[in-house]
Formats: C-alpha cells, sequence, structure tokens
C-alpha cells in the first residue's frame, strides 16, 4: 500500500493548521508558503476534506481554512478516508461479493494486514502530530 501526495499533503496541512493558536484560520496560501504544497492542490485537497467535515472554510478576503472539529478528535485514518479512499488492500476484505472467499487462502493475510493499518492510523490524532512536532525541538542528539 502507498499513501499518495494527496494524503502526505492533506496530513501535512492539517498540521500546520493544528500548529496555530485555536480557532486561528490560515488561507491556502499562508498554508502553501509554509508548506511549500502549491496553493491550487491545497484548494482540490480541501474539497474532500470539507466534504467529510475535517476542515471548515471561511469565505471571503480574509478568509481560510481551520480544522472542522478539535484536532485531537481528527485521526490520521480520517484523513486519508477522505483524500485517499478505503484503506483495505483488496475490496473483498469488507465485502462479501467475492465468490471464492469461503475457500480463499490469503483472504485471512488481507484482512489481518486492514486490521493493523485501520488500528495504526486509527490511533493517532491529529494532536498527536503537533505534540510530535513541538517534541522534535527537544530532543538531544549525541554522536
Amino acid at each position: 500500500m502507498r499513501i499518495s501526495t494527496k494524503g502526505r499533503y492533506s496530513l501535512e496541512a492539517l498540521l500546520h493548521m493544528a500548529l496555530l493558536p485555536e480557532g486561528e484560520y490560515s488561507s491556502t496560501r499562508s498554508i502553501a508558503k509554509n508548506t511549500g504544497i502549491s496553493d491550487g492542490y491545497l484548494e482540490q485537497l480541501f474539497i474532500p476534506l470539507r466534504k467529510a467535515g475535517i476542515v471548515q472554510g471561511i469565505r471571503g478576503p480574509q478568509g481560510g481554512y481551520l480544522p472542522g472539529r478539535p484536532v485531537g478528535n481528527i485521526t490520521v485514518g480520517d484523513v486519508l478516508r477522505a483524500v485517499e479512499g478505503p484503506l483495505e488492500p483488496v475490496a473483498c476484505v469488507t465485502e462479501d461479493t467475492c465468490p471464492m472467499k469461503d475457500t480463499c487462502i490469503s483472504t485471512h493475510t488481507w484482512s489481518d494486514l486492514y486490521h493493523e493499518i485501520t488500528n495504526c492510523v486509527d490511533s493517532v490524532s491529529i494532536s498527536d502530530l503537533a505534540a510530535a512536532y513541538y517534541a522534535m525541538d527537544k530532543v538531544e542528539y549525541a554522536i
């Protein structure tokens, strides 16, 4: 499984918003300037993120975006599903349409992989990413 730039850039944009003071919004231009992601691409990414309630848009000349709910309640999985789609490695993991489901020898492997992926991405919130970002400044390195 490979996460595309849609998933990676969406997480980066959400992390940028999480690092702002609570309630402060940011324009796509500002996010683009601080992350290096193009303004136009951010606008495209925010369409499914808005539909999923992950970001909220504020219209007007001084408008922008802010998280649609507390960043502690937005998981990496929420963001990835909104922009990447389902996280299943194969469709038959969550669908009962496969005629070979009862005799397939690999179904358990795919199911286990799906549950590991889901558990991982759903256990990390955007606020966890922000905390990890802040902790980076406190790391002491020794050679």
